[in-house]
Parts: C-alpha cells; sequence; structure tokens
C-alpha cells in the first residue's frame, strides 16, 4: 500500500510571494547542500593550511659483548652502533626532527644501557659525530662487570700431568 500526493503549496502561508519562495527552497538542488562543506573545507585549507607534526623518534639497540672485549672497545661499537641508527632513522623518516637512541650491552647474561644519543636534524646535519651528542652511563661499566678482572689466579694455572698413549710407531718384534 503506497501513498502517491502531489506537492503543494505550503498551506500554512497564505500569501503567494512566500508560497513561490518555499518552492524554489524545495527544488534547490541538492547536490550543491551536499558539496558546499566540501568547497568550505577546501578554501579553509587554502588560506590556512595545517601545520606539519614533526616528533622524535626513538630507536632502542642492544649489542652482544664479543669474547675478551674491552670496555673501550665496546663503547666504540655503540658509538658506531648509534651514528648508524641516527643516520638510518634521518634518512627513513623526513618527519622525524630529532632522534633519541639508546644503546644496551649484553654480557654474559647481564644487560645495560651503556650510552644514549638525542640529536635534532639540524644538530646532526651540522656535525654527524656521535661523540658530541652521546650521553654515556658511567655506572655501565660495573653493571655489565668489567671491572672483575678475567685473568687466572695463581691456583688454577697449575698443569696437571696426563698419561700419555703409546704410539703406534713401535711393533713389536715377530
Amino acid at each position: 500500500m503506497t501513498k502517491i500526493s502531489v506537492h503543494q503549496l505550503s498551506s500554512i502561508i497564505p500569501f503567494k510571494v512566500i508560497s513561490q519562495f518555499d518552492k524554489k527552497i524545495r527544488t534547490f538542488p541538492l547536490i550543491f547542500l551536499l558539496l558546499s562543506p566540501v568547497s568550505v573545507w577546501i578554501g579553509t585549507e587554502a588560506i590556512s593550511p595545517q601545520i606539519v607534526r614533526a616528533y622524535t623518534a626513538r630507536v632502542d639497540l642492544t649489542i652482544d659483548r664479543l669474547p675478551d672485549e674491552g670496555y673501550e672497545a665496546i663503547l666504540r661499537r655503540a658509538e658506531m652502533t648509534a651514528r648508524a641508527a641516527a643516520q638510518r632513522s634521518f634518512d627513513q623518516d623526513i618527519l622525524a626532527t630529532d632522534i633519541y637512541v639508546i644503546v644496551s650491552v649484553q654480557s654474559y647474561g647481564a644487560i645495560a644501557p651503556i650510552l644514549s644519543l638525542e640529536v635534532s636534524r639540524k644538530q646532526w646535519r651540522t656535525r654527524p659525530d656521535p661523540r658530541r651528542w652521546a650521553t654515556y652511563f658511567k655506572s655501565a661499566r660495573s653493571l655489565l662487570r668489567f671491572e672483575t678482572q678475567t685473568t687466572p689466579s695463581p691456583a688454577a694455572a697449575v698443569t696437571i700431568p696426563t698419561a700419555t698413549p703409546a704410539t703406534p710407531e713401535t711393533k713389536p718384534t715377530e
């Protein structure tokens, strides 16, 4: 059951002039009403565009201590790792204005941060030296057990003679 009705002039307003405006408003294209907010938005963006939102990129890295590696050697490796991470972060992300890199070292089960590198893009462009922008953690040496001596004690250096097996060169006589 459908109801078909014919559009009539407004019955509330008896004046013919107002009724004519009512008819024009009802026939106003719906497309214009839907697209007018879009044109206002485009105009607003053209006059005052949004600002670019920059941010600080954060990188956490862990490196392993190599056997018989000293603290200064691992510190240089950490600096090289931080330098590579900072350069890679600036190259890959154009919106990053600052980089914060933390390099941790894992040494025989112990793990501790050894340095942090915090630098802006402008500073890095003028001087890409990690030693200039790095902060070194002083307690890392003791936390990673670099303070303890790894040389064997004299009691452990004693060798115990073992019996040597007979050489196969000697043959019994027949």
